[in-house]
C-alpha cells in the first residue's frame, strides 16, 4: 500500500530516535581554510603591520573612536564607504599607543613571510561562528562525506548499465550540445545526472507501511546522518610525549602558491594569494547516524545502502581520500621544479612530507584548495571529459589537464611545504 506525501512527512517529523549511534569524532589537519559567505576582505577590515595582520572588530573599534571625540567616527565611516584601508585613521585617532589599541581591538595573524616589506593587497578569510569564532561547518564535512559515498556507489554498488561509461555518455552530450545551463544549474548538475539516483530514489516502509515521499530531501538517505559544527578553533599548547610544548589551532595568513606547468613539466607559477588559514588543526565534532531510520529505505533499483555504522563511513571516506591521494601522487612525481616569474618553485617538502608517501594518511579533504578531485568524483572519468567540465562549469583552460593548477602553502621560512586542507577523522578516545 502506498500512503500519502503528506503522511509521510508527518512520520518524519514527529518521529524520535529509537535505536542510534553516536560518536564524537577528533579531526586533525596539517593546515586549512574553510571560506566565509565573503572571498575577500575589504582594505578597511585589516591592518597590516610589517609582518603582523590585525582584524579588527568593527563594532568595538567604532566604540573606541567615538569616544575619542572628534569626528573619528564620521572619519571611519567615511573610510569604509570609499573602500580605502583605515591604517591612518587609528594612528591619528590613538597617538602613541595606535598599535596597543588596535591589538586590543582585533584578532592577531601573523602573516608567514621573511620579507618585512612585503604588502598585501587581498587577503581571504576564514569562516567563523556567531560569536566570532574560527570553526569548521558540520555541513562541510557532511559535504565530503557525501561525495565520498558517491565515489563508493560508483566503484562498487551502481550497476554497469548507470555507471562510468553511462555517465560519460550523458556529459558528452550534454556538453556538445551545451545543455549544461548556466553558472548556478551547473553546480547541479550531477543531481539530474546520479546523484538524485543514489541518494534519494527510495520509498520508506515503517511499521509494514510503505511510504513515497514527494520530495527529495525527505528520500535522502543522508537524512539519518547528522554530522556536527566542530568545537571553535581555539589556540591553544599540549606537552608532546617528549615533554615539548606543541601549539594547536594556530591562526595564521599563510603565502599561498598557485602553480601549474609547462608542457615538458617545469613548473609555472601563476599567483600568490593570501588567505586566513589554521595551522595544526585539532578539533571534535559529532556524527549520530539513526540506524532505525536508515533500515526504513528501500532503493527503486535494488542498490545497497554502502554504510550501517560510523565505521563503515570512516572507512568509506578513507577509500576516496586515497583515490584522491593516488591522483595526487601521479601529478607531482612529474612536476620538475623551476625558477619562474624570479619566484623559485621548490616543491620537494611537498613531496617529501605529503605525496612520497603511497598510502594516504588522511580520511577526508575539506574546504578550499581540495580542488575537482576533492568535491567531486571527476577523478573516474577520462581526462578529456575532466578537462570539458572544468572548461565550461569553471575557469577555461583549453589543451590543459584538469584540473589545471594546485594550491602549496608557503610556510614561515619560506618554503613551499604544506597542501591544504587534508584532514584526518577518526573516534575520538575515550
Amino acid at each position: 500500500m502506498t500512503h500519502s506525501n503528506s503522511s509521510a512527512l508527518t512520520i518524519f517529523n514527529t518521529y524520535k530516535t529509537q535505536t542510534y549511534e553516536s560518536k564524537t569524532i577528533e579531526l586533525r589537519s596539517p593546515i586549512l581554510h574553510i571560506g566565509s559567505e565573503v572571498s575577500q576582505l575589504n582594505p578597511f577590515e585589516y591592518v597590516q603591520v610589517g609582518t603582523t595582520i590585525y582584524l579588527p572588530n568593527p563594532e568595538a573599534l567604532a566604540q573606541a573612536l567615538l569616544k575619542q571625540g572628534g569626528r573619528f567616527l564620521q572619519d571611519y565611516m567615511a573610510t569604509i564607504e570609499k573602500k580605502e584601508s583605515i591604517a591612518s585613521l587609528i594612528k591619528l585617532a590613538f597617538g602613541d599607543t595606535w598599535q596597543e589599541k588596535l591589538k586590543q581591538l582585533s584578532d592577531v595573524r601573523p602573516l608567514w613571510t621573511q620579507d618585512e616589506g612585503q604588502r598585501i593587497s587581498m587577503l581571504r578569510p576564514m569562516i567563523r561562528n556567531g560569536i566570532g569564532q574560527l570553526y569548521i561547518p558540520g555541513s562541510s564535512i557532511k559535504g565530503a562525506i557525501r561525495t565520498a559515498i558517491a565515489n563508493y556507489f560508483l566503484n562498487h554498488q551502481v550497476p554497469p548499465e548507470q555507471g562510468v561509461s553511462a555517465i560519460e555518455s550523458e556529459l558528452r552530450k550534454r556538453l556538445s550540445q551545451g545543455e549544461l545551463g548556466n553558472k548556478q544549474q551547473q553546480k547541479f548538475v550531477d543531481d539530474t545526472l546520479f546523484m538524485d539516483n543514489w541518494f534519494g530514489d527510495y520509498s520508506l516502509q515503517h511499521q509494514g507501511k510503505e511510504y513515497n515521499p514527494k520530495y527529495i530531501q525527505n528520500r535522502d538517505i543522508l537524512r539519518a546522518v547528522k554530522v556536527s559544527d566542530t568545537s571553535p578553533l581555539v589556540k591553544h599548547t599540549r606537552k608532546n610525549k617528549r615533554g615539548k610544548k606543541v601549539g594547536f589551532n594556530s591562526p595564521v595568513v599563510a603565502e599561498v602558491i598557485v602553480s601549474s606547468h609547462f608542457p615538458d613539466w617545469l613548473a609555472k607559477y601563476k599567483a600568490p594569494l593570501y588567505v586566513e588559514m589554521v595551522r595544526n588543526v585539532r578539533t571534535e565534532f559529532t556524527i549520530t547516524l539513526d540506524q532505525e531510520m536508515l533500515s526504513w529505505f528501500r532503493h527503486r533499483q535494488g542498490i545497497e545502502i554502502p554504510f550501517s555504522t560510523i565505521d563503515d563511513l570512516l572507512q568509506i571516506c578513507q577509500e576516496f581520500a586515497q583515490q584522491q591521494w593516488d591522483k595526487q601522487v601521479e601529478y607531482w612525481q612529474n612536476l620538475r621544479n623551476n625558477r619562474h616569474r624570479e619566484k623559485s618553485l621548490n616543491f620537494d617538502l611537498v613531496w617529501d612530507n605529503f605525496y612520497g608517501k603511497p598510502d594516504c594518511p588522511y580520511t577526508l579533504r575539506l574546504g578550499w584548495g581540495s580542488g575537482l578531485f576533492g568535491t567531486t568524483i571527476n577523478h573516474v572519468f577520462a581526462p578529456d571529459v575532466q578537462q570539458q567540465i572544468r572548461d565550461t562549469c569553471g575557469i577555461a583552460a583549453p589543451n590543459f589537464e584538469a584540473p589545471k593548477s594546485r594550491r602549496t602553502v608557503v610556510n614561515s621560512q619560506g618554503d613551499i611545504r604544506y597542501v591544504p586542507g587534508w584532514v584526518k577523522i577518526q573516534k575520538a578516545e575515550g
